[in-house]
C-alpha cells in the first residue's frame, strides 16, 4: 500500500510541475503571438518564470518547513566534469538510436504526425528566440518533474533501476497529447530510461539537461517535420533508407550501452564511501 501511495504521490508532483511550467509558457506564447508577434516579450518573461520555478523547487522561499525537502527532491547537485562528459557521451548515441527507432516505427505503424507550430509568417528574431526558449522549457520542466521530484521520491522506496522503470512510463504518459499510439509511447519510455539512468547514477538532475535539450532540437529539426511524408513498409515495401535507420538503431544502441556502462563505473568510483574513492 505504501509503495502504491509513493508512486501516486511522485506522479502527482511530477504532473503538477509539468503543467505549471508548460502551461505558463503556452499561455505567454499564445498571447504574445496574437498581440505583438514582432516583439517576443514572452521569451524573457518565461526565462524569469523558469528561474523562479527552479529556485522554488530547489528550496527557496516559503514555506521554510519544506525547503530542505524541496532541495533534496530537485537534487540539482553539482557533478564532476567526467560525469558530465560521460553522460553526454551516452546521451548523444542514445539520441541517434531514439531518432532511428522513431523513424522505423513510423514506417511500420500508421500514426498521426506531431503537429509543429507554423512560424513562417513571424519575424526571424521571433522565430529564433521562441525556438531557443522552447528548447529550454521542456527539458528544464521535465527534468525537474520526472528525474528530480518523481524519481527521487521513488528511489527512497524502490531500487534505482525500479525507480527509473516506474518514472519512465509516467514520462511517456505525459506525451499523450501527441496521440495514443504505442510506438510513440515506447520511444518516450526509452527516452525516460535514457534520461533517468544518469540522474540515478550521478544523484543529480543537471547532467541530463543538455542531453534533453539536444534530443528536443534533433526531433524538432530533423525528425518530426518529415513524419507526415514517411511511407509505410506495408504499402510500398522497405527501401534502403528503412534498413539504414534499422542499422542506426542497432549501432547507436550498442554505443550508448558501452557509454552508460562507463558512466556507471565513473559515478561508482566518485561516490562517497565507495572502495575506489578511498
Amino acid at each position: 500500500m505504501k509503495s502504491a501511495l509513493t508512486v501516486v504521490w511522485s506522479a502527482v508532483l511530477a504532473f503538477v510541475i509539468l503543467a505549471f511550467g508548460q502551461g505558463v509558457w503556452a499561455a505567454l506564447l499564445i498571447y504574445n503571438l496574437r498581440a505583438t508577434p514582432a516583439v517576443p516579450w514572452a521569451v524573457p518573461a518565461m526565462a524569469i518564470v523558469l528561474c523562479l520555478m527552479w529556485r522554488y523547487l530547489d528550496g527557496e522561499w516559503w514555506p521554510r518547513s519544506t525547503s530542505e525537502a524541496r532541495h533534496a527532491c530537485l537534487r540539482a547537485n553539482p557533478v564532476s566534469w567526467r560525469t558530465c562528459a560521460w553522460t553526454i557521451s551516452a546521451g548523444v548515441p542514445s539520441i541517434g538510436a531514439l531518432a532511428g527507432l522513431w523513424i522505423v516505427l513510423f514506417s511500420m505503424v500508421r500514426m498521426r504526425a506531431n503537429a509543429l507550430p507554423e512560424f513562417s509568417r513571424y519575424p526571424l528574431i521571433t522565430i529564433v528566440l521562441v525556438g531557443t526558449m522552447a528548447s529550454l522549457v521542456s527539458p528544464l520542466t521535465e527534468e525537474a518533474a520526472f528525474r528530480g521530484y518523481c524519481q527521487t521520491i521513488l528511489e527512497r522506496r524502490f531500487s534505482g533501476v525500479n525507480a527509473v522503470t516506474i518514472s519512465s512510463p509516467l514520462f511517456a504518459f505525459a506525451h499523450l497529447t501527441q496521440g495514443l499510439f504505442w510506438p510513440k509511447l515506447l520511444v518516450y519510455f526509452v527516452a525516460g530510461v535514457v534520461f533517468g539512468l544518469p540522474a540515478y547514477l550521478s544523484k543529480s538532475t543537471l547532467p541530463t539537461i543538455p542531453v534533453h535539450i539536444m534530443a528536443d532540437l534533433t526531433f524538432f529539426s530533423f525528425v518530426w517535420p518529415r513524419d507526415a511524408n514517411r511511407r509505410l513498409v506495408s504499402e510500398g515495401g522497405a527501401d534502403l533508407w528503412f534498413y539504414v535507420h534499422v542499422a542506426q538503431v542497432i549501432i547507436f544502441t550498442a554505443l550508448a550501452i558501452l557509454a552508460f556502462r562507463h558512466l556507471a563505473k565513473v559515478t561508482r568510483v566518485q561516490r562517497p564511501g565507495s572502495a575506489e574513492s578511498q
